[in-house]
């Protein structure tokens, strides 16, 4: 079976690329697909994002109502079956879970009740509940078990180095997430962690590694994971690549990275346990040694390739539309894995979502409604005889005074009274409301009338001037205007630095981190960010656009 891994940045972007979801999961031509970073809130679980033919989905969406946080982050792990009931496929999870804390409501299933899992997630007795539901509320993880293994599917916290808050979340949440894989491990279950850590473990793993890279306390942690640190899990992809240099699964949206490979690898694979085979006791027999057949780098979903855009400059990637995500997926192909016992899919499945369940019932009532509709409008159609003009008030109303109190008054007619009892309409309301549609036709007509009459009364009034002269002056005009208009993109030209290393205009672009700079724009090398070594890539020129900061304009 073939298990992937990729960080979509924005699911609905992926789909339209793609042309349907179904489309988007085939090609990357997988058993189990893992999303991450999906900006789906739970309220925009709908049949199209989550529901294709043959897959099973389950989702883990941001609850958080902090600033910045809703519809951000979230995962989704999909499963290709042939049957969603009595199956004995590995792909079909026996059980899933949103979360790894056991502390959200309904985290087991739509179908559950609430329930607090706080007691029965082994390892996490001594951490608060604030804390633990601080932690799944940005939709981060979902934990599906296929029996032979328990699979993590995994969006880690991104913190900046100066962002002291987010960083201490980023250690509370792998701290807590490797309590829950030992909780595991002493049941003896294999576990797979997949997903977008955000950590590039060694120097070999970043294309701008400088010497203290490694001393970084989450690269650290990452390698103290690993079995050849003392840990218990395979760092998949290094596995079988270990000394493969330039191996990069993210590139910068905003520097052109991609075009000369200039990223990093924080897309991941981890495995640990024992392997299914019987004897386990034999040396070197391992879940990794004995059932990973293969693992890569799908670089062929990478945005940027070779002649996308004839030259090197990037101009901020305002003229260069690259479709898809600033990721590439990571894959990993595994053999000898036996089928498991008869069994359904989990009551965590979006087929059970009420969202999902009920925008289907919505559609098909909805165009029962239509249809209906229809037929009533063709029946009065026919029975009368007569079409109805087409009237534009948009367009009266802008004309006088006059014409825009008739408007209003004929708008406030059109206004159903709210009701507090009942919206059902009695027999004699149906007459009274047919009674005032004839009365808002005559209204109709009063107004295109006077119009009309306004309208020409408004052109009568118009003086009449020489054709020759009125298009000499018009001439005139526009052609002050251009030279005005060249004469602006002139001083604009001039006013931009060129770079100390081509030669070349520079982009402006503006701070947007907030500090004392914040706002204040500056100018930097318009090529894409690459290796030093690379003349043809960005040669790191910076200048601020504004006086203030002469003096401090740097190479």
């Amino acid at each position: 079976m073939k298990i992937a891994t990729y960080n979509v940045n924005g699911l609905r972007p992926r789909i339209s690329q793609y042309g349907s979801l179904r489309k988007l999961l085939d090609s990357l031509d997988s058993d189990i697909i893992c999303f991450q970073e999906t900006k789906l809130s739970r309220k925009e679980l709908r049949a199209d994002v989550v529901s294709a033919d043959g897959y099973e989905s389950f989702f883990s969406c941001t609850r958080s109502l902090e600033k910045g946080r809703t519809g951000y982050s979230g995962v989704a792990t999909f499963c290709k079956v042939n049957s969603a009931f009595s199956s004995n496929e590995v792909a079909l999870p026996l059980d899933a879970e949103e979360g790894f804390t056991g502390v959200l409501e309904n985290s087991k299933g739509f179908t559950t009740k609430k329930h607090d899992l706080l007691t029965c997630v082994e390892g996490l007795e001594d951490f608060d509940r604030d804390e633990l539901l601080k932690i799944d509320n940005e939709g981060r993880c979902i934990i599906t078990d296929h029996g032979h293994f328990v699979l993590f599917n995994i969006y880690g916290p991104r913190a900046a180095s100066d962002d002291t808050e987010r960083i201490e979340f980023k250690l509370s949440f792998y701290k807590i997430m490797q309590k829950r894989w030992e909780s595991f491990m002493l049941k003896g279950k294999r576990i797979i962690v997949v997903g977008d850590l955000n950590i590039a473990p060694s120097s070999i793993d970043r294309c701008d590694a400088g010497p203290d890279f490694e001393n970084n306390e989450f690269r650290s942690w990452f390698r103290s994971l690993l079995v050849e640190n003392g840990g218990l899990f395979f760092d998949v992809f290094r596995g079988k690549h270990p000394e493969r240099k330039e191996a990069y699964t993210c590139w910068s949206t905003n520097t052109g990275g991609e075009m000369f490979n200039f990223g990093s690898r924080i897309d991941h694979i981890l495995i640990s346990g024992s392997c299914i085979h019987e004897n386990k006791d034999l040396k070197s027999h391992n879940f990794f040694s004995c059932h990973v057949k293969d693992c890569d780098i799908l670089t062929q979903f990478k945005r940027w390739k070779p002649g996308t855009t004839p030259s090197y400059r990037w101009k901020g990637g305002g003229s260069i539309k690259l479709e898809g995500s600033d990721h590439a997926p990571v894959f990993m192909s595994l053999k000898e894995i036996p089928d498991i016992q008869l069994h359904n899919t989990p009551p965590l499945s979006t087929r059970y979502c009420p969202q999902v369940r009920g925008c289907q019932q919505t559609l098909v009532s909805m165009l029962s409604r239509r249809q209906s509709t229809e037929e009533v409008k063709a029946h009065e159609a026919h029975k009368e005889g007569v079409k109805r003009p087409v009237f534009d008030s948009t367009s009266l109303i802008q004309t006088n005074d006059i014409i825009k109190i008739k408007a209003m008054n004929f708008t406030e007619m059109k206004k159903k009274p709210k009701k507090n009892h009942s919206s059902q309409l009695s027999l004699k309301s149906f007459f009274q409301t047919t009674l005032k549609s004839d009365s808002v036709e005559v209204c109709e007509a009063e107004i295109v009338k006077e119009y009309e009459i306004n309208k020409n009364a408004s052109d009568s009034d118009q003086p009449q001037c020489d054709s020759e002269g009125c298009n000499s002056s018009q001439s005139d005009k526009s052609k002050i205007a251009l030279l005005e208009w060249q004469r602006i993109q002139e001083f604009m030209q001039k006013s931009i630095p060129v770079c100390k290393g081509h030669g070349e205009q520079c982009v402006s672009r503006v701070v947007k981190k907030a500090g004392p700079t914040f706002g204040r724009r500056f100018y930097v090398c318009a090529r894409a960010e690459g290796p030093a070594s690379n003349r043809e890539a960005n040669c790191g020129y910076f200048s601020w656009a504004d006086s203030r900061s002469k003096g401090k304009q740097s190479k």
